[in-house]
């Protein structure tokens, strides 16, 4: 046998004996054995809500796995105000701006009574250095809030003292706080 035969053969034996012994054996990758597998999908089981785990992988900084976690959510469900918030924030958390914007504004269009989807709206427009009408949203959300959740708060403070001094360059440095839904906030630096 020539040196090139004979290291092809020897390659094959090695693979056909690294594979071929643990699939032939009776550990192997089965489940019967006591070797390593992958467990099967319980198909009876309920799947986990894809907007509350598109809300976990915000508040884990999985922006990308989030829009697609809200993405399964839609087509499970249909597009909502929560879904739109949702994947807005999350391509905020990603510095889309335009994107964020643009799904941001179609949640508060959708629905108009959710003062975290305003809060968020305005976070964007700070980012996108709309000042004023950023104001005027953080006002709104916290009307609608009625003066009950600080990140609304802080955020509306933060923006009036910006509108009133332009030139401060400090308020760079201070976190806008995205408002999540229920409980819990996000929190996204400026600028991204």
């Amino acid at each position: 046998m020539t040196s090139k035969r004979w290291r092809r053969a020897t390659c094959a034996i090695a693979l056909l004996s690294t594979f071929g012994i643990a699939a032939c054996s009776p550990g192997g990758f089965s489940a019967r054995g006591d070797g390593l597998f992958a467990p099967g999908v319980n198909q009876r089981k309920q799947a986990e809500d894809g907007v509350e785990v598109g809300h976990r992988l915000m508040a884990a900084g999985q922006f990308e796995l989030a829009i697609k976690s809200f993405n399964r959510a839609a087509l499970d469900q249909g597009i909502d105000a929560e879904i739109l918030s949702g994947l807005g924030s999350a391509n905020l958390g990603l510095g889309r701006l335009g994107q964020a914007e643009h799904l941001l504004r179609r949640a508060v269009k959708e629905n108009e009574t959710e003062p975290e989807d305003w809060n968020n709206l305005g976070v964007v427009l700070m980012e996108r250095g709309k000042t004023a009408e950023a104001v005027q949203i953080f006002r709104r959300a916290y009307a609608l809030d009625n003066g009950e959740s600080d990140a609304i708060r802080d955020n509306l403070r933060l923006a009036l003292a910006k509108l009133e001094n332009p030139v401060i360059n400090d308020l760079d440095d201070n976190k806008y706080k995205l408002v999540r839904r229920g409980s819990g906030d996000y929190v996204i630096g400026s600028p991204l």
